[in-house]
C-alpha cells in the first residue's frame, strides 16, 4: 500500500502538538469543502484534512471497484491514516456519508477517538416501513437515482447538486458542488453512490462508545431530521444540535455556524472534564 499521506492527499495545519481534529468530506466532494471551517481550529488543534480514495487529489490508482464497494473500505482508510500519523484522542468530523465512515472506524477502534462530529448523518437512506424508520427515500427512489446516475453522470450531477445544496438564492454554491460532482470519475461516482445509498448502518450506532455531536440542518433533502434524530437517539453518548443552516452542505453554505457549533461542543467538553 502506498504512503497514506500521498494516497489520500493528506494536508495538515494548525498546532503540531495540538489535539488532532480530522475532517472528512462526503459524496462527490473533496477536502476543499472544509476550507471555510478549518481555519477556526488552527490556533488550538492539529488540523488534518484528506480526500477519500477516488476523489479530489487522492491517487487515482489506489481506487479499486471491488474494494471500495462498501463503506467499510473507507473506514479502513481512515484508521490507516490515524495509525500512520500516530494520532490519539482524535476528534473526527464527518460530513454526510463520511459520518457513517467515522461511526464504523470508531466502532472498530474506539480507543483512537475522543469525539465524533456527524454533520448531516443518515444511518440508512431508504425508509424501512416494517420498523417505522424514515430515512427520506423509498427503495424505488434510490433505484431511480442510481439508474439516472449510471445513464448520465453529468446530467445527474447538474440536476442533483442544486437539490442537495439547497440555498437557491446563492446559485454559486450549487455551481461549486456541480463542478465537484462532474470532476468525479463516473465509475467512482456510481460505486460510491451505491455504497452510500444502499448502506444500512443502524446496527453500528450502538457499538460506538465515543461521545458524539449530531449537527442537523433544516430543509435537508438528503438527510431529513428524522434520520438525524435516529442517529442521535441510537448512539450511546450523543448531543443533537438543530442548525439554522438549510440544505445538506453547511460546511460550505454556513461555515461560521458549523464551526461555531463544533467549537462550542468541544469547549463544553473541556469545561465538563475540567
Amino acid at each position: 500500500m502506498s504512503d497514506i499521506r500521498a494516497r489520500n492527499n493528506v494536508r495538515e495545519s494548525g498546532r503540531r502538538e495540538g489535539q488532532p481534529i480530522v475532517f472528512a468530506h462526503g459524496y462527490g466532494c473533496d477536502q476543499q469543502m472544509w476550507r471555510y471551517v478549518t481555519p477556526v481550529f488552527d490556533p488550538d488543534y492539529r488540523v488534518i484534512v484528506y480526500d477519500q480514495t477516488g476523489f479530489g487529489g487522492a491517487e487515482p490508482d489506489a481506487w479499486d471497484a471491488e474494494r471500495y464497494g462498501t463503506l467499510a473500505a473507507y473506514a479502513e482508510d481512515l484508521l490507516a491514516l490515524v495509525d500512520e500519523l500516530d494520532l490519539r484522542g482524535v476528534i473526527f468530523v464527518g460530513h454526510s456519508v463520511a459520518a457513517m465512515i467515522g461511526v464504523l472506524a470508531a466502532a472498530a477502534e474506539p480507543d483512537r477517538f475522543a469525539h465524533l462530529v456527524l454533520v448531516g448523518p443518515s444511518a440508512r437512506y431508504i425508509d424501512d416501513p416494517e420498523t417505522g424508520y424514515v430515512g427520506g427515500f423509498s427503495e424505488a427512489d434510490i433505484t431511480e437515482l442510481l439508474v439516472a446516475l449510471d445513464s448520465n453522470h453529468l446530467g445527474w450531477s447538474t440536476a442533483m447538486a442544486p437539490v442537495i445544496m439547497g440555498n437557491a438564492d446563492r446559485p454559486q454554491l450549487a455551481a461549486e458542488l456541480t463542478a465537484s460532482f462532474c470532476r468525479t470519475d463516473p465509475r467512482v461516482a456510481s460505486t460510491f453512490a451505491r455504497a452510500t445509498f444502499l448502506s444500512d448502518n443502524r446496527a453500528d450506532l450502538p457499538r460506538v462508545p465515543v461521545p458524539c455531536l449530531v449537527l442537523q440542518c433544516s430543509d435537508d433533502a438528503i438527510a431529513p431530521e428524522t434520520a438525524g434524530r435516529y442517529v442521535h437517539e441510537h448512539l450511546p453518548v450523543s448531543e443533537f444540535v438543530a442548525m439554522r443552516a438549510t440544505g445538506h452542505c453547511p460546511n460550505l453554505s454556513a461555515p461560521e455556524e458549523t464551526a461555531s457549533a463544533i467549537a462550542d461542543y468541544l469547549r463544553s467538553d473541556v469545561h465538563a472534564r475540567g
